[in-house]
């Protein structure tokens, strides 16, 4: 096992310390842990670069432990009323929806591969934002409601735009497969 995998799998470790950590009201430390995993990610993906030790389990086990970490985090945060559960749905339901639609798309015969599209880094990267600014918020560091909103409504509305666009692109799949 490669160093870069290595760290990919503790920042899977991470992600239960963040749910208890959030569900036992100990905000510091569940930013803590939301940091040091977001870390880890640029960290393992840098040094299977630099290293040349990308792998094929690599390949499958980063974005698990980035959708995950965010999923889970969310789905916390929407269940202790930090986060509106329309967001945590539709961002829960978006990514389940396109891991069912690669798999239904194996499943008829026509497989697809799906590569982030810039929409789709951006909206993580909105939603990674907004994870740690209400993590942040909750820990008594910053006090920023109306930056907070705003970020809550650009998440949704890019949630729902990406999964839009990756429904597009499945459906341009399935008929050119067809």
């Amino acid at each position: 096992m490669t160093i870069p995998n290595l760290i990919t799998l503790f920042r899977l470790v991470l992600v239960p310390l963040v749910v208890w950590s959030l569900m036992a009201g100990h905000w510091g430390m569940a930013l803590a842990g939301f940091v040091v995993a977001g870390l880890s990610d640029a960290v393992d993906g840098a040094l299977a670069r630099l290293w040349n030790q990308q792998s094929t389990i690599g390949a499958y086990l980063d974005p698990i432990a980035d959708k995950l970490l965010l999923s889970s985090t969310f789905i916390v945060l929407g269940l202790v009323g930090a986060l509106p559960m329309w967001l945590v749905v539709i961002v829960v339901f978006r990514d389940i929806g396109i891991l069912g639609g690669v798999v239904l798309a194996r499943e008829m015969g026509s497989p697809i591969t799906i590569h982030p599209i810039l929409l789709s880094k951006f909206n993580t990267a909105i939603q990674i934002v907004l994870a740690a600014a209400v993590l942040a918020q909750g820990a008594g560091l910053i006090s920023i409601p109306v930056i907070l909103t705003l970020l809550v409504l650009l998440c949704g509305f890019l949630t729902v735009s990406s999964a839009a666009a990756y429904a597009l692109l499945w459906f341009r799949h399935m008929h050119e497969a067809a």
